[in-house]
């Protein structure tokens, strides 16, 4: 039997998270020209503006993920990533449905995305579509390139 996911808020203080995103950012480089890496570093994630979870079964570390709160009721998801040693599991189905639920909760009107393109990035795509994200425009202050899409779900 598989134990129960945990998620919590994260401050991004402790050497699991550290590293989670450390091996986030290095696959974001790896997978994506040098100008479209959007992801955020540890500084980046600490703003006020910004609330990190992450997600954990038993004592491991299984993801992390974030939301940025922008002015007029937008949010963005940030920073979403599985630990590799629990991909498919569900550990980013639960943690989207955390954040969604808590960007409702926060009165947010709408929940968006920036993300690649390419094999890297299609099983979070598949994710995202199936909770109902729709393509959308960029939004802010992103610029529209071949290499990156905008996803978007009205709250």
């Amino acid at each position: 039997m598989t134990a129960a996911f945990s998620i919590r808020i994260d401050d991004l203080t402790g050497a699991p998270a550290r590293d989670l995103l450390a091996l986030h950012l290095k696959g974001m480089q790896a997978y994506s020209p040098p100008e479209s890496v959007h992801a955020l570093d540890l500084s980046g994630l600490s703003g006020p503006d910004i609330t990190v979870w992450s997600v954990w079964r038993d004592n491991a570390i299984a993801g992390i993920g974030a939301l940025k709160t922008h002015p007029g009721g937008q949010g963005e998801l940030k920073s979403m990533r599985t630990h590799p040693d629990h991909l498919r599991q569900g550990v980013a189905a639960a943690l989207l449905d955390h954040i969604i639920a808590e960007a409702k909760a926060r009165g947010l009107s709408r929940l968006s995305l920036e993300t690649g393109s390419g094999p890297a990035f299609d099983p979070a795509l598949v994710l995202y579509r199936r909770r109902g994200f729709a393509d959308g425009p960029a939004f802010g202050g992103y610029a529209a390139t071949d290499f990156n899409q905008f996803l978007h779900l009205d709250l």
